[in-house]
């Protein structure tokens, strides 16, 4: 069947200048990978896009920039064979048509120059091999050697050759693989799919850095827990994330069971990905319950318990992120507030919801309130219409009762109204333990309602409890 032809794909003016450069060089090129697909399926186009060159890639880049206005700079990356430039708000980038091998140890390959049938056959999958010829002879005609448009139509997820060859290569694309079946709404065929579990510890090669993108990637979808789902079928997830696979199965003791940690999970994320897309507070959801597998016991006459599992889980966070080689900055710390957090608003929902209790979580939630908010309604998965809309009302009380308390008391990002220099210059004082506890009292008072949040009504405060400590003021 001849391969149609869509110039309607590269109206941008890019196409036509790397047209003409290619002719000056006397080279092939090509569109491939991910615009194609996108065109394809008519998603909105990617912002950057791959051109392959039969001859040297760093060669077209340099003449497609001779040839546009203001001559973009080119980035030239000589180990990989590539170079990029920007086009208005695209990167494009242009390598050779190259065949690779790989070794047992690295996905690193070992390239030679090749044609673009090579070019093609080491594409991850078949929907990502489709290509669009910039020759002035075939403008736009799509070259489809693996009915990528057939598995494109039919939503499948396929690789160009032996699965177990492509995956084997380059154990990545195992989870690219995932990523994009959910991602796209995609199946992974069948013998693709088995190819994964098959070379799932393929993936300890690959560095913590590259696991973080793919899966943040996956969290950012509309409904991550397909993807997670596939991780944990095909067994890559207990190498990537124990402590999440750790949370499945529930255990029976004299009768009494828990629910299954992991797929509340999974519930949790998709939940709250339908109200945020802060792709670190989906983490927190993912993580807010990693702590209830070292905590779990059994008391008789009291059932399954998880005590301080919140704690034991905020802790995990930094070693999780340390050795996924994730960012240990203010992203690392908010992940970890937020599970040791995660079932405060919860107990505050189902008790009567006090001044006392709202005015220590906002202190202690501070700017991160909602965050918490948004994970704890996000955590309520029950089955039961009553219990769920009881939590929810529950909830929408303890977020009004926030709004008062902060317009009233302005706790949030709290500081005691009278600092520690004051208290020192007031009882000639250096810095000692005294100041610390009279701070601390002035607090204490303050998110108990004892006394408001004001300068005189807490200078007042300070002054008897300073009193009662025999401390007396300078005259």
């Amino acid at each position: 069947m001849e391969n149609k032809v869509y110039k309607e794909a590269l109206a941008n003016p890019i196409f036509e200048i790397t047209s003409r450069a290619a002719a000056q060089l006397n080279v092939k090129s090509y569109v491939i990978g991910g615009f194609v697909r996108d065109f394809l399926l008519q998603r909105n186009f990617k912002k950057d896009i791959d051109i392959v060159a039969v001859g040297s890639g760093i060669a077209l880049a340099q003449k497609v920039s001779s040839l546009i206005k203001n001559t973009p700079k080119v980035q030239v990356f000589k180990t990989y064979g590539t170079a990029m430039l920007k086009y208005g708000e695209i990167d494009v980038e242009f390598v050779g048509a190259r065949k690779e091998s790989y070794r047992e140890d690295s996905r690193n390959p070992v390239v030679e120059t090749g044609t673009l049938e090579d070019d093609q056959n080491r594409r991850d999958f078949t929907i990502n091999a489709l290509a669009l010829s910039l020759d002035e002879a075939d403008f736009g005609t799509l070259v489809d050697p693996f009915n990528g448009v057939s598995d494109l139509h039919n939503k499948i997820i396929r690789t160009p050759l032996d699965p177990d060859i492509t995956y084997s290569d380059d154990p990545l694309r195992m989870m690219r693989a995932i990523r994009f079946a959910t991602q796209l709404g995609f199946t992974i065929e069948e013998k693709s799919l088995e190819a994964i579990t098959r070379n799932k510890e393929r993936i300890r090669i690959i560095t913590g850095e590259r696991i973080t993108d793919e899966l943040n990637k996956i969290l950012a979808t509309p409904v991550p827990s397909v993807g997670f789902k596939l991780l944990h079928q095909t067994g890559l997830l207990h190498i990537i994330l124990p402590e999440l696979t750790a949370l499945q199965g529930v255990e029976e003791v004299e009768g009494q069971t828990h629910k299954d940690n992991f797929f509340h999970t999974l519930e949790v994320v998709d939940n709250i990905s339908r109200n945020t897309e802060d792709v670190w507070l989906r983490w927190a959801a993912l993580l807010h319950d990693i702590g209830k597998a070292p905590t779990k016991r059994f008391v008789k006459k009291q059932g399954w318990t998880f005590h301080g599992h919140e704690f034991v889980g905020g802790k995990m966070v930094k070693k999780l992120f340390e050795r996924l080689h994730m960012p240990l900055n203010h992203k690392m710390k908010f992940v970890s507030k937020m599970v040791m957090m995660s079932s405060r608003p919860i107990v505050l929902a189902q008790d009567i919801v006090t001044d006392s209790a709202v005015r220590r979580l906002v202190f202690d939630a501070g700017e991160d309130v909602e965050s918490l908010m948004t994970l704890c309604e996000a955590d309520i998965t029950t089955k039961n219409p009553n219990k769920f809309k009881k939590y929810h009302q529950n909830f929408k009380l303890v977020r009004q009762k926030i709004v008062e308390v902060e317009e009233r008391d302005h706790v949030r990002n709290f500081q005691p109204p009278v600092t520690g220099e004051e208290i020192m210059a007031i009882f000639n004082l250096k810095p000692s333990r005294e100041i610390g506890i009279l701070k601390e009292a002035i607090k204490e008072a303050i998110l108990e309602g004892e006394i408001p949040n004001e300068y005189q009504a807490a200078h007042d405060f300070m002054m008897e409890k300073a009193r009662k400590m025999g401390l007396v003021p300078v005259e």
